[in-house]
């Protein structure tokens, strides 16, 4: 695998780990962008929170590459309520830069697309790809 091949894969894990880890720390910052029809907030930033990781480290493994690419690809398009219902309530308080700005949370809607593009770069490939591309 590529160095550049290899450092796309390691933003891609770290993405999802690292959100999968902040929505099981800090579930408050996640629970107010559950759309309201869904109900029980804790109990979707929780789960969306273990299959992120689990995404993640489904991606460390070659064997399971491909699933993970193609979890993560789901998980993205899940989320995407929750990105536009944020938006919709334009942001949070104290939010930061980001949460807390209505624009940065409608300028993030497209870039929704091109984070599942990103991980389709992985479940393209098949997994005999994967152990050709991870040998010496």
């Amino acid at each position: 695998m590529s160095l550049r091949r290899r450092a796309s894969l390691a933003g891609l894990v770290l993405m999802m780990a690292g959100a999968g880890a902040i929505h099981l720390k800090k579930p408050e910052l996640y629970t107010p962008m559950v759309p309201r029809m869904l109900g029980h907030a804790e109990f979707w930033v929780f789960w969306s929170g273990i299959s992120e990781m689990v995404a993640g480290v489904l991606l460390v493994i070659p064997k399971s590459r491909r699933w993970g690419a193609i979890l993560t690809m789901a998980i993205l398009v899940a989320v995407l309520p929750a990105n536009v219902q944020m938006a919709i309530d334009g942001g949070r308080p104290g939010g930061g830069w980001f949460a807390g700005s209505t624009l940065m949370l409608w300028l993030r809607l497209p870039v929704q697309p091109f984070l599942v593009y990103w991980a389709w770069g992985f479940a393209k490939q098949k997994p005999q790809e994967f152990e050709a591309i991870t040998a010496p």
